[in-house]
């Protein structure tokens, strides 16, 4: 049987609106993810140093900061309670370039900024699959986002 014409229109609109769906999805999770990789990424030139963590509260953690440079004393040096920072952990960190904000460095830290993404990767592979009727690449997207997140979790 032959479609009429907005039959195809139909078809070729819900794979538009799936296909902005997944890219979005994906755009968000790289955009999250990047807003703290690219310090630890692309460190060069900015401060390095260790943050002992000697108390947590309000989802924020602290502790004395040691530069591994010369650099000026700081004073009030934060990172974010997550399950990879506990008390009494030694950490390497670099610090957002003006604040006293730090980010985990290494594997783990690097993995831990990029959770975002993984996230996002199985958010849109049902999208993908089912949406898109992509399936290699929804189970591509999907193995590839669970294989972040396991070595997130593994390395922390």
């Amino acid at each position: 049987m032959k479609r009429n014409s907005s039959g195809r229109i139909l078809d070729h609109t819900r794979t538009a609106a799936t296909g902005l769906v997944a890219v979005l999805l994906l755009a968000a999770g790289f955009w999250t993810s990047w807003g703290d990789a690219q310090h630890i990424l692309l460190s060069k030139g900015r401060e390095h140093g260790t943050l002992s963590v000697e108390q947590c509260a309000d989802g924020v953690c602290t502790g004395p900061y040691t530069p591994r440079e010369p650099a000026p004393g700081r004073e009030g040096v934060t990172i974010e309670e997550s399950v990879a920072v506990r008390k009494g952990e030694t950490l390497s960190v670099v610090l957002r370039p003006g604040t006293a904000e730090a980010l985990r460095t290494g594997p783990a830290g690097a993995l831990l900024a990029w959770m975002p993404l993984g996230g996002a990767l199985l958010l849109a592979s049902p999208v993908i699959g089912a949406g898109l009727r992509l399936t290699r690449t929804a189970w591509a997207a999907a193995a590839a986002g669970g294989l972040l997140l396991l070595a997130s979790f593994l390395a922390l």
